[in-house]
């Protein structure tokens, strides 16, 4: 019986994925990295934020103390923050809303397991925050996923065994730590077919089957 539902943030609530890739495209080119593209961007997705930066520098010759590393960390993220501004309740991914106020409905309870440490202000200019009951973030961890932490901090804060949550990814690193940390998982998004999930459905707005899930 699942009591508690643990969604990751971006590609599963809203999409940032396009504010993501050109903060780190601007970055690396202000680091003389030409060639960051798209497919770069994806081996991002779902990983932190050090992680992501060690990906994009990859791609150059420049070795990086660690304290470079996180000003850089922090640069990107400052230019990611200024295209937050931007965000509304339209920028709502199909279905999301939809789904947060149902189980609601059911009394099962809500979170957000995500690695970013702007989740609390994107779900803010979302509007979602009044659905959810609980936020795992990158404020509240130091592992990235494939690593259950996030998940497991999610469902600590909900007061629920893991084993009685439910997490829904788009992410491969996602799916791989909902199983590592006992909980069954829902793949949605482009790849939901390839993920990997106990269950799977295009987004939130396609899933047929909370009864069985839940």
């Amino acid at each position: 019986m699942i009591r508690g539902v643990i969604f990751d943030l971006d590609g599963v609530l809203v999409s940032t994925d396009e504010l993501h890739y050109q903060a780190w495209k601007h970055l690396a080119e202000e680091l003389g990295i030409m060639d960051f593209s798209r497919k770069d961007n994806e081996r991002q997705r779902g990983v932190s934020r050090m992680a992501s930066l060690e990906i994009v520098l990859e791609k150059g010759a420049k070795e990086y103390t660690e304290e470079e590393k996180i000003a850089l960390a922090e640069k990107k993220n400052d230019y990611y923050k200024r295209s937050l501004q931007a965000l509304s309740p339209a920028d709502v991914l199909p279905g999301a809303k939809e789904a947060l106020e149902m189980l609601r409905q059911r009394g099962i309870l809500t979170a957000v397991g995500s690695a970013s440490k702007n989740a609390p202000e994107i779900l803010e200019r979302i509007g979602l925050i009044p659905l959810l009951d609980k936020i795992s973030c990158g404020l509240d961890t130091t592992k990235s996923k494939p690593d259950p932490e996030v998940f497991l901090v999610a469902a600590k804060k909900l007061g629920l065994s893991p084993e009685s949550c439910l997490v829904v990814e788009d992410a491969a690193a996602g799916i791989q730590a909902a199983k590592a940390g006992g909980m069954k998982a829902l793949a949605v998004g482009p790849l939901y077919q390839q993920l990997g999930g106990d269950f799977a459905a295009r987004d939130l707005s396609a899933v047929e089957s909370w009864d069985e899930i839940l």
